[in-house]
């Protein structure tokens, strides 16, 4: 489940963090509905959601609370901690700033490292914040091409 809502300022390429919408202690339908409400209130264009664990599930429960919710399924095939770096790399270059203050999201983010949190919890506030980042601002730019030399300029 996607949990941040982040938008990207056009002319400078630089996204925004607008909101931590972190529900615990939900069911399904509950978490599903925050989802909902979250995606409608900021006017997303999708939602971005990991499917390692619930597999269609997660996508099935979105949709039956709204069936016209566009979701896009992500499956992680490398660690967090391999995930992550490119997104800190993003807040490094300036190109990530907050809209407020998200205290639980910003511990998570300075007590993450190759192990894992220091109290062994899941970083999953920061994972969800890692697939939205990477879905706003990193997915389908500079893919790599392979480009021939022409035998004028070698």
């Amino acid at each position: 489940m996607l949990r941040h809502r982040c938008g990207r300022l056009e002319a400078s390429g630089q996204a925004v963090v607008l909101a931590d919408c972190s529900v615990e202690e939900k069911s399904p339908a509950g978490w599903a509905q925050a989802v909902a409400k979250a995606y409608s209130r900021f006017q997303a264009d999708r939602v971005v959601a990991e499917v390692n664990q619930g597999g269609d599930m997660v996508t099935a429960t979105l949709r039956s609370v709204d069936a016209a919710l566009p979701v896009t399924m992500v499956r992680a095939t490398r660690g967090k901690y391999l995930r992550a770096e490119p997104v800190a790399a993003l807040y490094e270059q300036g190109r990530v700033a907050h809209a407020g203050r998200f205290a639980e999201l910003e511990d998570q983010t300075c007590d993450f490292g190759p192990d894992g949190l220091s109290s062994g919890r899941s970083p999953d506030r920061l994972d969800a914040l890692v697939w939205a980042l990477t879905a706003l601002l990193l997915e389908g730019h500079g893919e790599p091409r392979v480009r021939g030399i022409s035998r004028a300029a070698a």
